[in-house]
């Protein structure tokens, strides 16, 4: 990497590629990221993500006895009930979930069972074995429940698919222990292909079919043999829905696109991924900061956007890390508190104030409960009930006290993304149920590596950014950089903050019921600010400490600190940037921000006798202004619910347009695992879609500059002809506003020349005698004038290709 440089305080980032891409230039923008530099003469001796996903339940984040936030838990919703299902016993540790030791794991799936239980396994069992049989039980169900299966009941995906012939019954049980034992077994050694016949070796012969139902949707929806070990992806496609391979069109080559993709390819699809960057990962976002004016060379992996996995049992990217050999850092619970004078807040006060918070979360929940049985629509904004409980109880009254809360509730901005004013007070923690158990982790050296090994060996085709994606009865058409892209199926992974800013044109409109879901859902913005130092200032064995501020409104500026030093390979410090505070930090300048910045930490660590030396480099990141994404991660914002992220997941155009993404993911929101999901689900979705049909046709690419040269070919047949005027409608719109487009013929004849107008306006020119009062009124009524059909510019180009799709659909049929 060439010398970084001195650069002012408005200058935009050049970011890297991860390999193979080549290196971009200086002009490509990517997450809006400034980065400033300050090259160091002498050095002491080095010591030894907005943003997407710092999902609703925030990492480790706390005081010296460990701070995280807590939430009112809701109960897992049951689907269809098993009563002969013994239930798991509580757990004996503090979670509501467990670490599950891979070890008892394997034990438990070598054990035989005795014939008593729902599914009998092995015989002649000394008698303790009903013991042993209980506690398999309990180890696989508690597996199965981590990775999101409910403990005895069905989820709706297993009853859409009919894996059971009557539901509720002794099948059903049987059902749920073989589903339960295959995912415990694949996930004691994941590296390797689980077949039918492996998970039928420990279960009875009469259940086969119990096994082969479990087995197929496991496998179709991505619970087992997923992911990038070697036995995994040689392995043969696991399905050919039908000959010739379906072909999907990918919108987007974040995690949601890719797993997406990964998962399609290992049916047997055809797929191509069309990203806009010049990079895969959307929103995660690896990249390296060094400073080569130092020698040896100070070198940090910094995530600019996605870091935290947040819980790791059950999480996919466990299983991803595992099969990698990826190890994972355990984020530390310690995180110090210091008031802005530097002082480090009292340990008392600092657990007083924890507790009155989430007594105040939990006096918000109650009271919501009550009025929504009694009032069933009303909703509220969250800050404000959060509020008027805080001024109802007299909590927080001095100002140390109203600090320690700001900063709690900054936390909370921060796993929402969203100013806490902004959040609906019923719906806020829809998601909490699923919430992933266990630690949260970082991934040593970045998540941009589980980036480049899932973008490995996938068609992405970079730089195409997608403005219209239109779909029929016989396909899909994606318009991507002056190119149509043709296919059966389309999926769209783009982020919700596109979709809001209606970035792309669907032709025919996504439905009432979508558009209305994508406008209540909340999309917020969590930004950093990433540091490069020339040796760790700071204590190394924390992962995190807080900062307190006297002025509520600005109380998510800094007031998080994350230390990658144990895992960015050298001294990287960031600082989280939440709630109204990472809005104005977007409108404020790279040079302001960072001396603000350093300022907080000067703040902190002069009192202590220790000098700040200056960043080798600094990197600010801008989601809210990235033209990809517009954003960092989705909310529930006030009128909305869990319902929306159904909605938004839902396809259209009868199986033809898909969509994924963590804003698809009603129980993962605003997480990692929960936009990689979302593409094995739809991945599923898409293979059950294409059972259903019987012709596939062949992906093709069309040049839309084509299109335009051959116009002539379309108005042989016009929709409207009068005088030397022929009019084609567009195809797509009927109404008096849709566009049309005109051509007229000059001296009776050609040379011709072309407009668009509305579809009204061409009836009002029917009603007038003689081409030169029509052409009068274009130029005086309408104020519009011809011009030759290359110069109608991509409106004309889209609406002729419009044209030419319509007419090869009349042609097929």
């Amino acid at each position: 990497m060439a010398e970084e440089k001195v650069v002012p305080s408005s200058h935009d980032v050049s970011p890297g590629v991860p390999p193979p891409l080549p290196p971009l230039p200086a002009s490509d923008l990517d997450t809006k990221a400034v980065i400033l530099v300050s090259p160091l003469a002498a050095l002491p001796p080095p010591s030894s993500s907005a943003d997407v996903h710092p999902p609703t339940s925030s990492p480790a984040v706390g005081s010296l006895s460990g701070r995280k936030r807590r939430r009112r838990k809701k109960q897992f919703p049951e689907m269809v009930p098993t009563a002969r299902l013994r239930t798991l016993r509580p757990p004996s540790t503090r979670s509501s979930s467990v670490i599950y030791s891979e070890k008892l794991i394997d034990e438990m799936i070598q054990m035989q069972i005795n014939d008593s239980g729902p599914v009998r396994r092995g015989r002649g069992r000394p008698p303790s074995s009903s013991l042993r049989l209980a506690r398999e039980l309990d180890v696989e169900a508690l597996t199965a429940s981590a990775v999101g299966f409910p403990v005895d009941s069905l989820t709706e995906e297993e009853i859409e698919a009919n894996v059971v012939p009557v539901l509720g019954g002794a099948s059903q049980a049987n059902y749920i222990v073989v589903r339960n034992h295959i995912i415990a077994r694949w996930r004691s050694n994941p590296s390797m292909w689980i077949t039918e016949a492996h998970s039928m070796e420990a279960i009875r012969s009469e259940h086969r079919v119990l096994v082969s139902a479990a087995y197929s949707f496991l496998l179709e929806h991505g619970f087992i043999n997923f992911g990038l070990a070697p036995s995994i992806i040689a392995a043969p496609p696991k399905r050919l829905p039908t000959l010739p391979a379906p072909s999907v069109l990918i919108v987007g080559a974040g995690l949601a696109g890719l797993g997406a993709a990964r998962h399609l390819l290992s049916f047997g699809f055809k797929v191509a991924i069309f990203e806009g960057r010049r990079r895969p990962g959307g929103r995660v976002y690896t990249k390296k900061m060094e400073s080569s004016s130092t020698t040896p060379a100070v070198v940090a992996a910094a995530d600019l956007g996605g870091s935290v996995l947040t819980g790791i049992n059950g999480n996919p990217f466990g299983v991803l890390a595992r099969q990698l050999g990826f190890p994972l850092h355990k984020i530390r619970d310690l995180c110090p508190l210091y008031l802005p004078d530097g002082r480090p807040v009292d340990t008392d006060i600092d657990k007083s104030l924890e507790k009155a918070f989430n007594q105040l979360l939990e006096k918000v929940c109650k009271f919501r409960h009550a009025i929504i049985d009694e009032l069933k629509c009303m909703d509220a904004s969250l800050g404000t009930a959060l509020e008027s409980f805080r001024k109802a109880y007299g909590i927080a009254d001095s100002l140390e006290e109203r600090m320690l809360l700001d900063w709690h509730l900054a936390n909370l901005e921060y796993a929402n993304a969203a100013p806490l004013s902004d959040l609906s007070m019923d719906h806020w923690d829809q998601d909490d149920p699923y919430e992933m158990g266990g630690d949260h982790c970082f991934i040593p050296g970045g998540n941009g590596r589980f980036i480049r090994a899932l973008a490995e060996g996938i068609p992405i085709f970079y730089g195409r950014t997608v403005n219209r994606i239109q779909y029929g009865c016989d396909g899909v058409m994606v318009y991507a950089g002056g190119q149509i892209f043709r296919g059966d199926m389309a999926l769209c992974t783009v982020p919700l903050g596109v979709l809001k800013k209606e970035c792309i044109e669907f032709v025919p409109e996504l439905p009432r019921e979508k558009q209305d879901a994508i406008k209540r859902l909340g999309f917020g913005l969590l930004n950093k600010v990433l540091m490069l130092f020339p040796h760790v200032f700071w204590d190394g064995e924390l992962d995190t400490f807080g900062h307190l501020t006297e002025d509520s409104s600005n109380r998510g500026e800094f007031f998080l600190f994350y230390s990658y030093s144990s895992v960015a390979g050298g001294p990287l410090l960031v600082a989280l940037v939440a709630g109204e505070a990472a809005t104005k930090f977007e409108r404020t300048s790279a040079q302001e921000n960072v001396e603000r910045v350093l300022e907080v930490i000067r703040e902190i660590f002069l009192p202590k006798g220790i000098k700040v030396p200056k960043p080798l480099q600094v990197i600010c990141t801008r989601w809210g202004s990235d033209k990809f994404t517009y954003g960092s991660y989705s909310y529930v914002a006030i009128g909305s619910s869990g319902d929306d992220y159904d909605i938004l997941a839902e396809s259209v155009g009868n199986g033809r347009v898909f969509f994924a993404g963590e804003a698809t993911n009603r129980r993962y929101p605003a997480t990692m695992h929960g936009a990689l999901l979302s593409g094995f689900r739809e991945a599923a979705n898409i293979a059950r879609a294409a059972r259903k049909r019987s012709i596939f046709p062949v992906m093709n690419v069309v040049d839309v500059k084509e299109d335009m040269s051959n116009l002539d070919n379309f108005f042989q047949t016009p929709d409207l002809s009068f005088g030397n005027f022929s009019v084609l409608y567009d195809p797509c719109s009927t109404g008096p506003d849709s566009i049309s487009l005109v051509r007229v013929g000059i001296d009776n004849g050609s040379p011709f020349l072309y407009c668009l107008i509305p579809k009204k306006n061409v009836l009002e020119m029917t009603e007038i005698d003689g081409n030169d009062n029509r052409l009068n009124m274009f130029y005086q009524c309408f104020g519009t004038k011809l011009v030759a059909s290359n110069d109608l510019g991509s409106v004309g180009e889209s609406f002729v290709s419009r044209i030419r799709a319509a007419r090869t659909t009349d042609i097929k049929t």
